[in-house]
């Protein structure tokens, strides 16, 4: 009797153990994905005020990166998540988007995914970059796209060319957190903070929050990002002299009739100037649409920036493309696009590409 109740007793204890490791596999579950894409164009290039260039090129209508990401299961509906993400130029086999850019510029991050929301830390993609490529035609393309070349290419572009517009700073922040909702219905809310990571440089600092809204054919967005440079602005006199801190708001919005998509994006940027300068702002409006013929689409964008101090100068810009997907991963395109600043002689950049997934 004591020998079957002692047989029985350690069956009950190995499944026991058993039940454990299957739960802890359960929950230790975890999975890591390598893929990115690689984008090549041929044609040529002439900025305003500058001379043309022919080249063969990286990043027609997207950035080429990689990347490898990764989640594990800790039960109860927790994740651990984390990213590494890195741009290269396949034209020339080099990494970054030019020399001297951050290894794993793109991302960098670790986190929790949570039913409550999503934390996470490092090197992230800012909230307002975000919202800019998704709600014009031409999306993230630093080549083609007009609302990316009056967002994110003004500040820094010296000598190359002269302007005061944009935003200062990258497409990602260094050193910072961000907390994101989960999603209610199709909306969403974020909020980012950097910081300056250096003691005595507890006034460097960046924060943005944002909306993002999905529904049917409608979606919506609005983002604030303040960027503070410095108590003494002297990091950013390389730019513009006595810069102390930028904020930009900007609202977008696309509707998806099928036969056509539009997309509109408004902003408003101010720059805060030290040393009794005062301050001066830009106007930003975007304009565009997709039109779906055949399997391909025809992509159309309008941008205007006006800037009532600073250099005192109206940018425009217009571009026409086709895309033509040769698979779900692969597709071919080809684009034009003119960009003029007042004062300054006109520049455009046309070419073809492929760009492929992986």
């Amino acid at each position: 009797m004591k020998a079957a109740v002692s047989r029985t007793i350690k069956a009950a204890a190995i499944a026991g153990v058993f039940g454990l490791l299957a739960a802890n596999t359960t929950h230790a579950q975890s999975s890591v994905q390598l893929y990115g894409q690689i984008d090549e164009w041929v044609g040529a290039t002439k900025f305003p005020a500058g001379d043309r260039a022919w080249n063969v090129g990286g990043g027609g209508m997207s950035t080429s990166y990689w990347g490898l990401k990764g989640a594990e299961d800790l039960g109860n509906g927790y994740k651990a998540i984390f990213a590494l993400e890195a741009f290269y130029r396949a034209q020339n086999g080099q990494y970054g988007r030019f020399t001297g850019d951050t290894f794993f510029a793109r991302n960098s991050y670790v986190g929790i995914q949570s039913p409550y929301g999503t934390f996470t830390a490092g090197r992230l993609t800012t909230q307002l970059f975000v919202s800019t490529i998704l709600f014009n035609p031409f999306v993230d393309s630093y080549t083609f796209s007009p609302m990316v070349f009056h967002v994110f290419l003004g500040q820094g572009t010296f000598p190359t060319y002269t302007t005061d517009q944009g935003i200062v700073g990258d497409s990602g922040w260094n050193n910072s957190l961000q907390y994101s909702t989960p999603d209610f219905n199709g909306l969403t809310g974020s909020v980012m903070y950097g910081l300056g990571n250096q003691a005595g440089e507890n006034g460097q600092k960046k924060y943005s929050v944002q909306f993002l809204y999905f529904h049917g054919a409608f979606a919506a967005t609005g983002v604030y990002q303040y960027v503070n440079f410095n108590s003494a602005p002297g990091d950013l006199s390389s730019l513009e002299s006595g810069y102390k801190s930028q904020s930009a708001a900007q609202l977008g919005v696309s509707y998806d009739l099928k036969y056509v998509k539009f997309f509109g994006q408004y902003m408003y940027t101010k720059n805060d100037i030290d040393l009794g300068a005062g301050s001066f702002h830009v106007n930003t409006v975007q304009g565009g649409v997709s039109v779906p013929i055949g399997v391909g689409s025809v992509l159309a964008s309008y941008a205007y920036s006006r800037s009532n101090g600073g250099l005192d100068q109206t940018h425009q810009t217009w571009a026409l493309g086709y895309d033509y997907p040769l698979s779900k991963r692969t597709d071919v395109y080809a684009a034009y696009m003119n960009d003029h600043y007042v004062g300054q002689s006109t520049g455009d950049t046309f070419g073809v590409g492929v760009r492929a997934k992986f």
